[in-house]
């Protein structure tokens, strides 16, 4: 059987968007009253609420139009993406990344594969506590250079980074942008459930660490010379050990400014721009140096950012249509004459299906909980298993969807092409899901 060949992503995205488009047109236009909520300080839909209004098709050239509206839309998460690939490179051009996975390599001679669980655990426990996404792509470039080092194939790269964070992420017990909004909603304490969660995460990582590690051993290839691997590298560096330092200094400051002070995409690309001046100073690449590892890095990463600000534009269209809660709407109002058990796995699908035009997970939580909550009491569903089928329907599709922009960023970064990753994630997606299914239908038994 001929394997399916998709498109360039550029191609991809942009025929997501002129379907959008024609969807504007078949469609009837329809939305639900919102109003603000307190818990979550957004804006909510109003259970029962949806209401026909009259048609805003989205003609094919305010679609194109939308297309900068949608990098817009996504400017703060490009220009994080931009300044961080920035200063990567720049970190790179002093040599201490070489050093670090020379170091790396001997401390794991004849051991790699633990390189693959160590590293998708770290990535896992960031989309955990963060759903960590788009600040994953200026790492790529790292991971490559230890992959090829090792001699496993660049794949390999995006799938212990943004697929390791995506699991983390969907199956997490405190992820704050997905179980934490969808807790709110259901008006239940944060954290409940946190153990129950817990040991599916464990399971969930182990499916795809052990999936990973197979598919790096079945097509490794021979490794890399650390020229070969990262040929721009600069020859003249310093302080490797000190520039080291300075970087892991920033992921930790990194971290606590995400977990613990609330910063937004503007604060973590300020630390990443700083980070990046200051080590390549203390590198000594000087100021013009410094400089031009930044526009090195900018031109690097540009493709892989302005996807992001593509795939935000499907979005923008859909909703200037006047279609997604027309589209929320229908897939959910079925679901009410359903037996509970029945009820909650139609949830997971319509979850599933709601990702690819809803492609954030907080706007998901925000739009279909307060429809699916009151429509779970109706049934005798438990609210805990609603806010699981959401968390594993949304958050699993995030490892498959082509409008997921960091995860067509951070695949193009690789330079794989998207039927590559489908043809190796797809059976990991369908095993990950079958154990949020079986988590849902475990949670209803043991009345979680």
């Amino acid at each position: 059987m001929k394997t399916i060949r998709f498109p360039h992503p550029l191609v991809l995205l942009v025929g997501f968007i002129l379907l959008a488009c024609a969807l504007s047109y078949v469609l009837p236009a329809g939305v639900f009253a919102r109003h603000p909520d307190a818990a979550t300080g957004r804006e909510v839909v109003v259970a029962g609420s949806y209401h026909r209004v009259p048609a805003t098709p989205v003609s094919p050239l305010q679609a194109l139009v939308d297309i900068p509206k949608g990098l817009i839309d996504a400017a703060a998460v490009i220009f994080l993406v931009f300044l961080a690939g920035g200063a990567f490179t720049v970190v790179d051009l002093t040599g201490a990344l070489r050093r670090g996975v020379d170091w790396l390599l001997e401390k794991f001679q004849g051991r790699e594969a633990v390189v693959i669980p160590i590293i998708s655990v770290l990535f896992a426990t960031m989309g955990a506590l963060e759903n960590m996404q788009e600040e994953i792509v200026p790492l790529v470039p790292v991971l490559l250079i230890l992959m090829r080092r090792i001699g496993y194939p660049t794949l390999t790269a995006a799938a212990v980074s943004i697929g390791s964070a995506a699991v983390g992420a969907a199956f997490s017990p405190l992820n704050p942008f997905q179980v934490g909004i969808a807790q709110k909603l259901a008006q239940l304490p944060l954290l409940s459930g946190g153990g129950f969660r817990l040991v599916f995460l464990l399971l969930a990582l182990t499916i795809w660490i052990g999936g990973t590690v197979r598919y790096a051993l079945r097509h490794r290839l021979p490794p890399e010379t650390a020229e070969a691997a990262d040929p721009g590298v600069a020859a003249g560096g310093r302080n490797h050990g000190l520039v080291l330092l300075l970087l892991f200094t920033g992921f930790a400051f990194f971290a606590y400014g995400v977990l613990k002070l609330g910063w937004e995409f503007e604060q973590m690309a300020a630390l990443f721009f700083t980070l990046g001046v200051v080590a390549g100073l203390v590198g000594g690449l000087g100021l013009t140096g410094t400089a031009e590892g930044f526009i090195a890095g900018f031109r690097d990463i540009a493709f892989s950012a302005l996807l992001i600000g593509f795939a935000r534009a499907i979005f923008v269209v859909l909703e200037q249509g006047q279609v997604v809660d027309t589209i929320v709407n229908s897939m959910s109002a079925p679901l009410a004459g359903l037996p509970a058990w029945v009820a909650a796995l139609g949830m997971m699908g319509v979850h599933t299906a709601l990702h690819l035009p809803v492609p954030s997970v907080s706007g998901q939580a925000v739009l279909t909980m307060p429809l699916l909550v009151p429509l779970s009491d109706l049934i005798g569903l438990s609210r805990q298993v609603t806010v699981l089928a959401y968390q594993y329907g949304a958050g699993l599709c995030e490892l498959i969807t082509p409008t997921n922009g960091a995860l067509m960023a951070i695949v193009a970064a690789c330079g794989v092409r998207f039927d590559e990753w489908w043809k190796f994630v797809l059976p990991l997606y369908l095993a990950l899901l079958a154990l949020g299914a079986l988590a849902v239908v475990v949670g209803i038994a043991v009345g979680v």
